[in-house]
């Protein structure tokens, strides 16, 4: 489930309390969480709405919209006769009502400012491998290598330089700032201290 950044600052802040999606069945579940820009946000309920022309302006203000009339546009359906294979990207059959709250800080923020002892490095190069075990070859290192000789320099120019689609280099990116590796800025990345002590001790074996 995509969640912008300012609706994830008005969760957190209390402003934002629900979500509508347009999906055939539930993408989230109860209990489950999400890490986004402002921190965790965990799924409280989820239920369907059986008639999107009784949702009032205080419902979508809620939601994070203008008014009622402004949410019930985002959740039209593009083309409702559209193949069903072609259905989810254009929104499903029905309208949910997604409850979520604050539910801590990004766990991340706090990895990245660890730095790693001995037995730590070694997990980290093992989960490491496992990234790098596929068809295409190794990719970490380079990537962790280059962030850190090009810090804040725009994504476009590693893709290039790579001869990668971005969107595909930008989800590997993620997957090391899953692990505290690397910070995503508005433009660019650079290695978190974490990231940094582990390129440095990678260098020597």
């Amino acid at each position: 489930m995509m969640i912008p950044k300012a609706i994830a600052e008005g969760v957190r802040d209390g402003t934002v309390t629900t979500q509508y999606r347009r999906w055939d069945t539930p993408r989230v579940k109860v209990g489950g969480t999400q890490v986004t820009p402002a921190g965790v946000l965990r799924f409280t309920r989820v239920t369907r709405v059986p008639d999107v022309e009784r949702i009032s302006d205080r419902a979508a203000r809620a939601a994070g919209m203008k008014d009622a009339a402004a949410l019930r546009r985002a959740l039209r359906p593009r083309d409702p006769d559209a193949p069903r294979r072609e259905r989810s990207a254009r929104g499903g059959e029905h309208v949910y009502r997604v409850h979520l709250e604050w539910a801590g800080e990004d766990p991340r923020l706090a990895l990245r400012e660890e730095l790693p002892d001995e037995a730590e490095l070694a997990g980290i190069a093992k989960r490491l491998a496992r990234l790098d075990a596929r068809e295409s070859g190794p990719w970490t290192r380079d990537i962790l290598v280059w962030i850190r000789d090009h810090p804040h320099v725009v994504s476009k120019e590693l893709a290039a330089e790579r001869g990668v689609e971005l969107l595909p280099m930008k989800a590997d990116i993620r997957k090391l700032k899953g692990m505290g590796l690397t910070i995503s800025h508005e433009v660019g990345y650079e290695l978190s201290p974490r990231g940094a002590a582990y390129v440095d001790w990678s260098a020597t074996r």
